[in-house]
C-alpha cells in the first residue's frame, strides 16, 4: 500500500452483477457489437425496462453513523489493507508466479497512462504483490466482509486455470462464474475472523485450501473523491466488475452494513430518482452506463474485453453556476490542468488548454439536488467504454 498519498487513501470495489434466478423468463440475446460505446448520447433517452435486464446488480447501504457517506448505497469494497500486498501471497499464490501479473496478464494500455494506482512500483513499499493483484484481493476481502459472497477457487482447479492461462494467456472463460460452495458455519466463522482482522483472509485461503479468484475481476474505473464533498476523507477508488451466474446467498455485516439489495441497473436509478434511497455519483454514472447492457452474458464478454484496453483516473472536479452544482470529469471543455483544486466556470482556464479545448466538448454530472443527476456528455469515451445512458426525471417517472 502506498503510504505516500496525502489526500486519498486507496481503495477498491467491486460491482457484482448476477443472473436471476432459474424460472425468469428467458430474454433475446442482443450481440456485444449492440452496446458500442460510439452511440450517442446527447438530449434525453429512456432507460431500458428493468424486465429487458436479465440480471441484478448488488447495493449495500452504509450505516448512519459511517464517517463516510452515510446511508449511501454503494457497491462492495474498501480500503486497503497492509495484508492485501502481504508477501504471504506469493506462497497461496506460488503457482501462479511465474505469469505477469500471476496470471492475470497485462493489458495494452501503457504503463505511463496507467493509473498511479496500477502504476505505482509497490516494491518501493517493499511488497511483491503487484497493484492489480492486491486491489482484486482488496476488493474480494471486502465483498466477503461486507455481504458474505466470497469468491474463491478451490486448490483443486489450480491446474486447470493453470492451462488456461498457458493455452490462451488468461483465464477467461466462456461463461460468467459461480461463488464458491463452502459450508454455511464454515463461511461464518470466517468472515467473523476476517472482520475481526484482514489478515485473517490469507490464514482462511491457506486452511481451505483455496485462491481468490482474481481471474474473475475485470478492470472497470477508478475515481477519486473530489474536495470538500463528503467530509475530509478522500479515496482513490478502483472499481472492478464480476459476473456471477445467479445471486448468491447474501448478508450485511449489521456494523458498517445495515441492509443489502439486488436490483437492476435501470429500478436503482428509477428508486434514487424518485428520493427512495440516495446514491453516490460514482455508482449513479457506472448504472448509467451498465443499462447499455441488459443481457449478463453480453456484459461478461463486453467486461472481460475492454478490461485489457485500460481504464483512465477521474477526479471531478466541484463548481457553481447558475445555484447549480457542476461536477466536471476529464474531457470537459471547462476540466482545468491542474485539478487538484476548485475551479469556477467561465473564469481563468490555461490558455493553452482553451485553445486545444474542444468548446462542445462535455463531460459532467449537472447537480440540481441530492436526488437529481443528470449526466451531459458529448464525447467520446476512452479506452472503448461504454457512454451513460442519459437520464432525466421525467423519463424515469414515465417508467413507474
Amino acid at each position: 500500500m502506498n503510504t505516500t498519498l496525502n489526500h486519498w487513501k486507496e481503495s477498491a470495489t467491486l460491482i457484482l452483477a448476477a443472473g436471476h434466478r432459474l424460472g425468469v423468463a428467458s430474454r433475446t440475446p442482443r450481440t456485444v457489437a449492440a452496446v458500442s460505446p460510439q452511440e450517442s448520447s446527447c438530449g434525453p433517452q429512456h432507460l431500458p425496462h428493468k424486465s429487458r435486464f436479465d440480471y441484478d446488480v448488488l447495493l449495500l447501504k452504509r450505516s448512519g453513523k459511517s464517517g463516510f457517506m452515510p446511508n449511501a448505497y454503494v457497491f462492495p469494497g474498501g480500503k486497503v489493507h497492509s495484508s492485501d500486498f502481504s508477501s504471504e501471497w506469493l506462497d497461496i499464490f506460488k503457482s501462479f508466479c511465474n505469469f505477469s501479473n500471476f496470471g492475470l496478464g497485462n493489458g495494452s494500455q501503457p504503463l505511463e497512462t496507467r493509473p498511479p494506482i496500477f502504476a505505482t512500483d509497490r516494491l518501493k513499499f517493499g511488497s511483491p504483490i503487484p497493484g492489480e493483484v492486491a486491489f482484486r484481493i482488496c476488493a474480494l476481502r471486502e465483498t466477503f466482509e461486507e455481504s458474505g459472497v466470497l469468491l474463491v477457487v478451490p486448490k483443486l482447479e489450480e491446474k486447470s486455470l493453470l492451462k488456461s492461462i498457458e493455452d490462451k494467456g488468461d483465464t477467461a472463460q466462456g461463461q460468467h462464474y459461480k461463488v464458491n460452495d463452502l459450508c454455511s458455519t464454515e463461511l461464518t466463522k470466517w468472515r467473523a475472523l476476517v472482520n475481526q482482522n484482514p489478515s485473517n483472509f490469507i490464514r482462511m485461503c491457506r486452511e481451505l485450501e483455496v485462491l481468490p479468484n482474481i481471474w474473475a475481476l475485470h478492470e472497470w474505473c477508478n475515481w477519486l473523491t473530489p474536495t470538500g464533498r463528503y467530509g475530509v476523507t478522500r479515496f482513490d477508488t478502483m472499481f472492478f466488475i464480476c459476473c456471477l451466474q445467479e445471486i448468491p446467498h447474501t448478508l450485511q455485516d449489521e456494523k458498517e452494513i445495515v441492509r443489502f439489495q439486488w436490483s437492476t441497473p435501470s429500478e436503482v436509478l428509477q428508486s434514487y430518482i424518485s428520493g427512495e434511497f440516495w446514491i453516490a455519483p460514482p455508482q449513479f454514472y457506472e448504472l448509467s452506463r451498465m443499462c447499455r447492457v441488459p443481457l449478463l452474458e453480453d456484459l461478461h464478454v463486453f467486461s472481460r474485453r475492454r478490461a485489457k484496453e485500460g481504464c483512465e483516473q477521474w477526479l471531478p472536479v466541484i463548481s457553481l453556476k447558475d445555484k447549480q452544482f457542476l461536477s466536471l470529469l476529464p474531457g470537459d471543455k471547462d476540466y482545468p490542468l491542474d485539478p487538484s483544486g476548485e475551479v469556477g466556470v467561465g473564469t481563468s482556464t490555461d490558455p493553452q488548454q482553451e485553445a486545444a479545448q474542444d468548446d462542445s466538448a462535455l463531460h459532467r454530472f449537472v447537480i440540481v439536488d441530492q436526488n437529481t443527476i443528470n449526466i451531459q456528455i458529448t464525447i467520446t469515451p476512452k479506452y472503448n467504454h461504454l457512454l451513460p445512458v442519459v437520464t432525466f426525471p421525467h423519463d424515469l417517472k414515465s417508467q413507474s
